[in-house]
């Protein structure tokens, strides 16, 4: 019996760790199933450009896994059961049972999306920009808004890397829309002091109204109503403000942070349930500083790649190597032609120098290649004769639960 690896979610971690496991484990001994419920991969890091208007060229998990030997299943996920090692799927465009996936070891990597802070109206009246369907629809929105020829006004609440992102894009993209950034503190808060002047030149060369030390309590379909009292009329509020992942992981019996994320050792395992892994958004992993790691790509990234280590040691008898848990900084794009480049200590905190401009934004835009390639090319080192195997007919096999 071959031992059945199943990765949950197909996103910057789920989709780099489903490669490279395929590339480091026999599969004469191994058979890894991936679980999406889209069949392409999402630059969740450019989904902003594509609520701004942009085309962004979308790739086919069939064709990043091609010659990989994973089995794609096209289907949502509707529980975990740690005790009988299965998840239970669905249709991933409707309602219907697609039964369950049995596992030997589960990576758990589903991700996160919009949190509503149970703010009311949000979930009815806001838009956002955490997954490819919302930022599509936001897309949609800004359209018939710029199709009225009037123009119309964009509120984006909450000024954290997406909110400054979405504001900042949205503005270039379409400079006949009104776009103004709400701010509950002090805009940029988490930067040096030379970073922050630089967003706030940016803001104003965009036509950005910058509201500060400002909460929003409710949103309405064309206003959003504020703690003071204020009301701001809104044609398209996109919210921002923070990030929450699915219940499935709470309600399992795994063991989770209040907020639902899975708690996890140094090697991205599971403290509940050892043939259980985590990586991205999903797990609660501590860094190298003994602080948790944030929500972001580069978190995703250095706790796939430990999650790969770790299984790949373990099923080998192999020492388990050690990948560093560090953040580094961020990167922060202003538009197309602009960025920040903050680097942090190691107590996450801003140094005082940092990168603006087109240098920031062209190392920015490194980073999204980097990061697409690492997803794209699981094959790449890959040994010849593995290869050969991979690539066997129905190596690569995609099925929808019907």
């Amino acid at each position: 019996m071959k031992h059945r690896i199943v990765v949950l979610g197909a996103g910057y971690a789920g989709a780099y760790a489903a490669g490279n496991l395929a590339r480091r484990l026999s599969p004469a001994d191994t058979e890894i199933t991936v679980v999406n419920a889209e069949p392409d991969f999402v630059e969740r890091l450019r989904l902003h450009q594509v609520a701004a208007g942009q085309e962004i060229e979308v790739r086919k998990l069939a064709d990043v896994f091609a010659g990989t030997g994973i089995r794609l299943r096209l289907a949502r996920v509707t529980a975990v059961d740690p005790e009988r090692q299965a998840v239970a799927l669905a249709d991933a465009l409707g309602d219907g049972s697609g039964g369950e996936l049995g596992y030997d070891t589960l990576l758990y990597a589903l991700g996160s999306h919009v949190a509503d802070s149970g703010v009311p109206g949000v979930a009815e009246h806001a838009f956002d920009v955490t997954g490819r369907p919302s930022a599509l629809r936001l897309r949609e929105r800004l359209d018939s808004l710029e199709e009225r020829g009037g123009g119309g006004s964009v509120l984006v609440v909450g000024d954290g890397l997406t909110g400054i992102e979405t504001a900042t894009e949205i503005a270039e993209s379409r400079p006949g829309l009104s776009v103004t950034l709400v701010a509950r503190g002090e805009l940029g808060a988490r930067l040096s002091a030379g970073a922050r002047g630089h967003l706030r030149r940016a803001c104003d060369r965009l036509g950005i109204t910058v509201l500060e030390h400002t909460g929003v309590e409710a949103v309405e379909a064309a206003r959003a109503l504020c703690a003071d009292g204020t009301a701001l009329a809104s044609d398209a509020t996109v919210w921002t403000a923070g990030f929450a992942v699915h219940p499935i992981a709470a309600a399992s019996g795994l063991e989770v942070t209040e907020t639902g994320r899975i708690v996890v050792d140094r090697t991205m395992r599971s403290v509940s349930h050892p043939n259980v892994y985590a990586a991205g958004d999903s797990a609660y992993a501590l860094g190298d500083n003994g602080r948790p790691l944030p929500m972001s790509c580069a978190s995703a990234g250095s706790t796939g790649r430990q999650a790969v280590e770790a299984i790949v040691g373990r099923l080998t008898g192999r020492k388990v190597a050690g990948i560093k848990q560090v953040y580094l900084g961020n990167h922060i794009s202003l538009g197309r032609r602009d960025g920040i480049l903050q680097m942090v200590d190691h107590e996450a905190r801003a140094k005082p120098k940092y990168v603006g401009g087109r240098k920031a934004a062209r190392i920015k835009a490194g980073v999204l290649k980097m990061s697409l390639w690492g997803v794209s090319n699981p094959t790449f080192g890959l040994p010849k004769r593995k290869r050969r195997l991979a690539a066997a007919p129905d190596a690569v096999a995609v099925e929808a639960v019907a």
